[in-house]
């Protein structure tokens, strides 16, 4: 390809390892960085790349570092940390960091990359483990307009669409909005479907016809039916999704925002996590409902 680009992508989870396996399929120079190097060594097996000891060394002579990580505290020591990424980027190069993590750290993570000349960008995805290996994402980014013209299409190779959302942190707020949606709906979801099992209805033929009407949602069409066959060992975990929780309520104290739903469904999430289901599927909210204690 005529635009190929030195990149690197920090992170390897079951979000970022197929991500950064587009961008070398796509045509690109990728070097890659784990904490675990076994994975990184798998993904070079793989796909056509180069692996890296630390963000610093993987992000030396990129022309822009991708990054998707696990929470605040990792984007600070990925990012910022003595051999982070920022350490060893040059003047003129991007940042873009696919974590969801709060809008302050963005904040944060953008004035130290304005600093050394470097561009930033938060960029939290939505579409799951699913969304990273089709190359099928929506990607909600927030920065500054010429730097977002310059990252763009790198991060179409795994994305449906990408938009800019506002400056620093708006990336990171929409995701928010994202997450206490898709909150609110898996609760309803699961009632629904548990009050129409206990109706005596058959669930999945009453999914395939409220699914064509004003109930429908992405929810419904990729959950509702392993949710009536209570099946929920796969997808986003309530572990990760209490941890994006977390961070809206943090929001909503600070800008005066009232998530009564929201705050429900975050104390049962924790009672998942009690009944040792911190891995499983968010939509095993419907087992309190089947199974009260």
């Amino acid at each position: 390809m005529n635009d190929s680009k030195k990149l690197a992508f920090l992170g390897l989870g079951v979000m970022g390892y197929p991500m950064a396996g587009h961008l070398a399929r796509a045509g690109h120079e990728v070097t890659v960085y784990n904490r675990s190097t076994a994975k990184a060594d798998a993904w070079r097996g793989e796909y056509r790349g180069r692996t890296a000891r630390t963000p610093a060394e993987a992000a030396r002579n990129a022309d822009i570092v991708l990054m998707c990580v696990g929470n605040d505290d990792d984007v600070r020591a990925v990012a910022n940390g003595a051999d982070g990424a920022l350490a060893g980027m040059g003047r003129g190069t991007i940042l873009v960091d696919h974590t969801t993590a709060s809008a302050g750290v963005a904040r944060e993570v953008h004035a130290a990359a304005a600093t050394k000349g470097i561009g930033f960008l938060d960029a939290p995805v939505s579409g799951g483990q699913a969304g990273a290996q089709n190359g099928k994402l929506t990607v909600m980014v927030g920065g500054d307009a010429e730097t977002f013209a310059r990252a763009e299409s790198v991060l179409m190779h795994y994305a449906r669409a990408v938009t800019l959302m506002g400056g620093p942190g708006a990336g990171q707020l929409t995701k928010m909005v994202n997450q206490i949606c898709i909150a609110g709906l898996l609760q309803a979801l699961s009632e629904g479907i548990d009050f129409a099992m206990r109706a005596g209805l058959d669930a999945e033929r009453v999914l395939d016809v409220i699914g064509k009407g004003a109930a429908q949602s992405w929810q419904m069409d990729n959950r509702g039916r392993t949710m009536a066959a209570d099946q929920f060992e796969f997808g986003f975990a309530v572990d990760w999704m209490r941890k994006d929780l977390s961070i809206c309520l943090d929001e909503a104290r600070a800008n005066g925002a009232t998530l009564p739903v929201t705050a429900i469904v975050d104390q049962f999430y924790g009672r998942i996590q009690q009944r040792g289901g911190g891995r499983w599927d968010t939509s095993s909210l419907i087992r309190l409902l089947r199974q009260p204690s």
